[in-house]
Formats: structure tokens, sequence, C-alpha cells
């Protein structure tokens, strides 16, 4: 059996696939167009941001699985995935405590303008100290939009290490410990002095902060982006920042032109190229989850973490001649 590999992972996990007698098969480029010319004899997928469109579906001749390296999965096509009967599964938490570690470390960039602050010193700059204003994060108020995994290890860290004050705004999770659950996301961005985004995103969240959530926010706040890019309205962003209300930005997300554009023109915020989970223990853990659960769906056992469980049922029908090659 074969798995491709659209974007590379861990070698952890590509030797975990051989070791369960599963071929990785690296894909040359993560494009969807070449995808798509490698997927007849291809058993499962891992993918990463890049995820799996219709075309890459529809070339597939025995897919049975595709499992996102990742907790998001909004690029994988789900419609495509349930004509085809092939199960979805992701890896929520195995990056958490490296995407909440830098969540943190864009709070404190932000914060201390530690970036324009190393310019200035690179370029010889006289007078950096006192050209702006700078805040500590203690017995602050954050508001962490999205209660999965990633949200409540950047909350936790956020309480302990500074002593702040934790608002939520996560409507589908049905229970909040540790922090207070709003009404609603504008009450809590008018309360908050910092503002961290952890929800997939999808068509009830695309914008979610446009320019009447950003004009909700308390003068000089923080908003850090960790999810996707487009949770945020940029051009709104852009103006909340010219105009002074927003105290700056740090974005681990963004639109591919945004750190090259007049976003970039700001020195109060911070651009990270989706760096979140991109360490080396996170790395090794997602990759080694991901193929867990290629090894499960392949063996005819559901991922526990499966998106799309109602497919499971034809794709189990489908592939019953070929059940029992890999073990876990």
């Amino acid at each position: 059996m074969n798995c491709l590999i659209v974007q590379p992972i861990h070698e952890a996990g590509l030797a975990a696939l051989r070791e369960a007698g599963i071929t990785p098969v690296p894909c040359p480029a993560p494009d969807m167009a070449t995808v798509a010319r490698h997927m007849r004899g291809i058993d499962a997928v891992i993918t990463r941001d890049a995820g799996l469109d219709a075309a890459a579906f529809a070339a597939a001749d025995r897919l049975r699985a595709v499992v996102v390296h990742g907790a998001g999965h909004d690029p994988v096509d789900k419609e495509a995935a349930a004509r085809a009967g092939v199960i979805i599964a992701n890896t929520p938490g195995a990056n958490a405590r490296s995407v909440a570690e830098l969540a943190v470390g864009l709070a404190l960039a932000v914060a201390r303008r530690i970036p324009a602050a190393d310019r200035a010193l690179r370029d010889g700059e006289k007078g950096f100290r006192e050209s702006a204003r700078f805040h500590e994060l203690r017995g602050r108020t954050a508001l962490i939009v999205g209660w999965g995994a990633i949200g409540r290890e950047t909350g936790r860290m956020l309480a302990q290490a500074f002593d702040m004050r934790l608002l939520v705004h996560s409507p589908r999770s049905p229970r909040i410990e540790g922090g207070e659950a709003v009404g609603s996301l504008h009450e809590g961005l008018a309360r908050a002095d910092l503002v961290s985004l952890h929800t997939p995103l999808r068509d009830a969240t695309r914008h979610m902060i446009d320019a009447p959530a950003l004009a909700a926010m308390r003068p000089g706040a923080i908003l850090i982006n960790m999810a996707r890019a487009g949770l945020v309205d940029e051009a709104a962003l852009l103006e909340a920042l010219a105009s002074g209300h927003l105290g700056g930005a740090g974005l681990d997300v963004s639109s591919p032109g945004a750190p090259t554009g007049p976003l970039a023109a700001h020195g109060n915020v911070v651009f990270t190229p989706h760096l979140g989970g991109t360490t080396e223990e996170a790395l090794r853990r997602v990759a080694l989850e991901a193929v867990r659960h290629v090894v499960e769906a392949l063996n005819g056992r559901l991922p526990a973490t499966a998106i799309n469980p109602e497919v499971w049922g034809h794709a189990t029908r489908a592939a019953a001649p070929e059940a029992g090659g890999a073990t876990a």
C-alpha cells in the first residue's frame, strides 16, 4: 500500500509508515495539479496546509483516507471526499504546545516591539526607546477565540506566566474551564487587551475580525492570529493600525502578499511564516499521529479524529477486497 506525502513530514513518520508496510510516496510539489498526477495507486494521503482538492480526489483510483498533518482541514474538499467515500482525519492537539508558545512569543514581540527594536539597533538608529510606549502583559485581559487544544494551552500559558484574566469566545465548545465565556465576540473584544485567534475557518468565521470587530476592540489592543488568514479582514486591519486604534498585530498566518504589502510598513506588525507548529518536537508528534490514523484507516478502523465519519461504511465496503495489508 502507498501513502502520498503531499508536503514533507518528519522522518519519524516516514519510518513508521515503512514499519507498518506502507510505502511513503513523496510528492514532487504540493500544487494540486502535481498532486493529481500522482494519485493513481495511492491508498492514503498525508497533507499539511496544501489540502486536497476535487481534481486530486477524482484522479485517485483507490484512495481510502486523507489525514491532515495538523488541526486545520479547511483546504481539503469535503464534498469531493464524500463523493469518493474517503475518510478525512486530522491531528488536533499534537502541536498545541508549540503553537501556543509562538502565540505568546508574538504577543511579547508586539507589546515590546522587539523586531522593530532589533532593526533600529542594526540600522544605527538612536532614540528607539523614546520613540514609542511599551507595555507589560501582566495583569491584563486576554480573549481566546477558539477553545480547542491550542486555545486552551495559549490561555493556560498567559494566565500562569502573566497572571492574565482569560475571556473565551468559543460557541461550539460545550464546556469552558479555566476562562470566562463571553456572550458574544464583540463583548469579548471590548474587554480584552490581547486577542488571540485559534478557531477554524468556516463560512461563519471568515472575516470575523472585520472593521466593526476591530472598532470594538480596546484602543491599543493587540491582535494575534495563529489559525487562518481568512479570519481577519486585512484591509480593515490596515485601517485600524493606520488610525492608531490598534496597538499592533502578530500574524503567523496572512494572505500571500501581506508581508511585503502595506501592512508590512507598520513596525508594530510582526509576521511569521505559519511557524506555530514547526518545532522538532511538534513535527515528530504530529507526523506519528498522522501515520497512526493512516494505519488505522487502512486496517479498517475508524480514526478517532475522523471529521466525516458518515462516509466510513462506504469507504470500508469499497476497500474490503484489499483489507489486511498494514499493521499497527
